[in-house]
């Protein structure tokens, strides 16, 4: 597949990381232009990547195969409704914005193919993990654009209906944040046991880097994961147990529903 001409509206750290990816993976620069309102910005990104940059976004998509939005979820109206004349018949919408609904970009810049994607941080270091839910204009080459585009940062999984967007926020769009506080907790329990802390810290970083690696790697699933490292009477089986019976598999739950929830409310927000 010919590389499209790629526009990205913001050049924040996630469009960053996504011109990154694909350049590593031998997309040309002439391919990919960026715009944003911010001179240090535009002259970082053309500066570590090599690509065009503009000021105003006009100009950023004269002639694009793919447009990906990366602005703010605040500022995405303001931002799609001065877009919508310069646009040009049969270019992909790519939305990397949080609670941005398709039928809200296709109010604001006329019916177009939208792909919604719901990325989290770990893209920074082409680690990611992505949702796509893509509407009925979007072709089978526009897919694959798409899908080339989000998954030179990480894994890609496609849905089939944008509700679960919200779900996938829930999991894996604040997931990091879960695993970040669990090393917190960790770490400041590791200090109280006598560790010095940033012993306590390397443990606990390294430990949930090696379980991912083991859980992403392994051909079973966590729970079995989980049950070849806790031995009968054990010092794990003493802490799972103490886990367990504070109700962590519903809090989890509990927490998971709470962001799945505010994904919805803020898509409701965001979208009038």
């Amino acid at each position: 597949m010919n590389d499209p001409k790629i526009a990205f509206i913001g050049a924040g750290n996630m469009a960053a990381s996504l011109i990154g990816g694909m350049r590593a993976q031998g997309v040309a620069a002439s391919a990919i232009r960026a715009s944003d309102h911010g001179a240090e910005q535009r002259a970082r990104i053309t500066a570590e990547h090599g690509i065009e940059t503009f000021a105003a976004n006009a100009d950023a998509v004269a002639g694009a195969d793919v447009i990906v939005l990366a602005v703010k979820p605040q500022v995405m109206k303001g931002v799609c409704q001065e877009l919508a004349e310069h646009l040009e018949a049969g270019q992909l919408i790519v939305s990397v914005a949080a609670g941005i609904t398709c039928a809200s970009l296709e109010n604001w810049l006329g019916p177009r193919a939208v792909v919604r994607c719901m990325p989290n941080t770990p893209a920074l270091l082409r680690q990611g993990v992505s949702g796509l839910y893509a509407n009925t204009r979007v072709s089978d080459e526009q897919r694959q654009q798409a899908e080339r585009l989000l998954g030179a940062v990480g894994l890609v999984m496609w849905l089939d209906e944008e509700r679960l967007i919200d779900a996938v926020t829930a999991v894996s769009g604040s997931g990091p944040a879960y695993f970040f506080l669990l090393i917190e907790a960790m770490t400041a329990a590791g200090e109280k046991l006598g560790l010095p802390r940033e012993t306590a810290a390397q443990l606990a970083e390294h430990t949930a880097l090696g379980a991912a690696r083991m859980a992403v790697s392994s051909d079973v699933d966590a729970a079995e994961l989980r049950r070849r490292v806790t031995s009968p009477a054990g010092t794990t089986e003493a802490a799972i147990k103490t886990f367990q019976a504070g109700g962590f598999e519903t809090l989890v739950e509990q927490a998971l529903n709470a962001a799945a929830r505010r994904s919805a409310e803020l898509a409701e927000q965001l979208g009038q």
